[in-house]
């Protein structure tokens, strides 16, 4: 937990111990990543404003290797902050105040969803486009056989694409399907999500191969698989 206040600092670690969670509080936004990389958590709760270095840039950075769960609990509750937050790859964004049932809700969902091993019955565990293929069981996507890192959000967007190449998803079906009911934003994520996704899979962004924009409709897998 990346948190400055004292006073939040002590009651999130009382709620969330009470829940069976064992809680690492780190105070310096400087020191999130070191932490991070010695405590090595299931899921990371980031304030924002915090002296050092703010948890937007927190989260950068650590969305450059690492796909660490990341919910943003932040007093910064414009619509603007929110979609910075989820481009730049938390999976959660709760604003302050919150109330304490919803926040363990939470936390559990994006455990749940980012530790979860089954997957629908008659889902194939790999799927093989040209040039690309996607591992459902090791979470691993290859690019020309080269390995690339996706975030849980771009590698749920890739899968969910994958398989229904048929199916065009509007952008409010697929921020259901990716962030779930609980979050209620601006579509504008999920274009951001597609922009950070072609630019690790596609070899032209300006005339993508993989993910097909339907004009004022939404998005679809250009391709079948093999």
């Amino acid at each position: 937990m990346a948190e400055d206040d004292a006073t939040i600092q002590q009651f999130l670690h009382i709620l969330l111990t009470r829940e069976g969670y064992s809680v690492k509080v780190v105070g310096q936004g400087s020191e999130v990543i070191k932490e991070c990389l010695n405590y090595k958590p299931d899921l990371l709760l980031l304030d924002i404003m915090m002296p050092g270095m703010d948890g937007f840039e927190v989260c950068r950075k650590i969305r450059k290797d690492s796909n660490l769960p990341i919910i943003i609990l932040s007093a910064k509750e414009t619509s603007e902050d929110k979609n910075l937050g989820l481009s730049l790859g938390c999976d959660d964004y709760i604003t302050k105040p919150f109330d304490s049932t919803e926040l363990i809700l939470r936390v559990n969902a994006v455990l749940r969803r980012t530790k979860e091993n089954s997957q629908p019955v008659n889902v194939p565990n790999i799927v093989e486009l040209p040039g690309l293929t996607i591992n459902y069981i090791s979470r691993i996507t290859e690019v020309r056989g080269k390995e690339v890192d996706l975030t849980p959000k771009e590698y749920a967007l890739l899968w969910l694409l994958a398989n229904r190449p048929e199916q065009v998803f509007t952008r409010e079906q697929l921020l259901y399907q990716i962030w779930d009911a609980n979050y209620y934003g601006s579509p504008t994520v999920v274009t951001s999500l597609v922009k950070r996704l072609r630019e690790k899979i596609e070899s032209d962004v300006t005339n993508p191969y993989y993910i097909k924009t339907i004009h004022g409709v939404g998005y679809k897998l250009g391709v079948k698989p093999c």
